[in-house]
């Protein structure tokens, strides 16, 4: 992989990561579209420009985060991305090997499109307009909610919020609170992928994910410019996403999941 090819998947993660459409399902679709071979510096890859896209949703709402009189804030994102840990060490090594099966994931791709046309219309009375209204236990459910994400295609974003709009959010709420979320999970699925797992273990040559990283000066390259582009890409999807989403609501993002998961079933059906 090379950094042109490298940046285009981090422009695909900034731009689909907080999006209800599956980052990781279009980073693979990009992957592949683009030759690539799947190895375990480009699975570690795509994992890892999370930390861009994290710092993101940490700029955008630095006011939210920095907020130390509000430690009910903190208490909720906690207490809700414990679900996603533990579920997430446990179904590891099943998640990574769905992550190559892309017929399944465009399926999935479609199948989450058909739910997010219906989405608006099975919540139209929300209760709670800000995050300070949460409960810690609503907060626990939408974690739960968020685990759906496992199965690639499914898209964390769409998962928590339409978690959140069964707890009585608005669109609004429930669209900032997956962003909010989305901080200490990615942020433990980051650290796990480059400081913890142990990638290539039947390849022969087993390896940290930071020991591939500093394996070559373009790994280095790669790794870092990619988390540059991935922050400054998502950082401007952020905003543009909350707009649509007061605007239009979820049928937008359903029919193009349903279009493009159709037009990728049929391309690698075929091809």
């Amino acid at each position: 992989m090379d950094l042109i090819k490298a940046i285009i998947i981090a422009i695909v993660e900034g731009l689909t990561e907080y999006l209800p459409i599956s980052s990781t399902a279009h980073m693979g679709f990009a992957a592949n579209l683009m030759g690539l071979e799947e190895t375990e510096f480009l699975k570690m890859f795509q994992v890892s420009i999370q930390f861009g896209a994290i710092l993101s949703v940490v700029v955008a709402y630095w006011k939210k985060f920095f907020d130390l009189k509000n430690l009910q804030f903190y208490f909720k994102l906690g207490f809700a991305v414990i679900p996603a840990l533990v579920l997430g060490y446990i179904f590891d090594d099943m998640i990574e090997d769905v992550l190559g099966n892309q017929i399944a994931i465009s399926s999935v791709l479609v199948l989450g499109g058909i739910v997010l046309l219906f989405a608006d219309k099975w919540f139209k009375n929300p209760v709670i307009h800000d995050e300070k209204e949460l409960s810690i236990k609503k907060a626990v459910i939408i974690g739960f909610w968020q685990c759906l994400a496992m199965m690639p295609g499914t898209s964390r974003s769409a998962a928590s919020i339409i978690g959140g709009m069964t707890q009585g959010l608005t669109r609004k709420a429930a669209a900032e609170f997956s962003f909010f979320l989305a901080v200490p999970t990615m942020l433990a699925v980051t650290v796990y992928s480059v400081f913890v797992k142990t990638w290539g273990k039947e390849s022969g040559n087993p390896m940290k994910g930071y020991e591939m990283i500093f394996s070559s000066q373009d790994h280095i390259t790669i790794f870092i410019v990619g988390n540059i582009v991935a922050f400054i890409v998502a950082l401007i999807a952020i905003k543009a996403f909350i707009g649509v989403l007061n605007r239009y609501g979820f049928k937008p993002w359903g029919w193009y999941r349903i279009i493009v998961g159709i037009a990728l079933l049929v391309y690698f059906y075929w091809f």
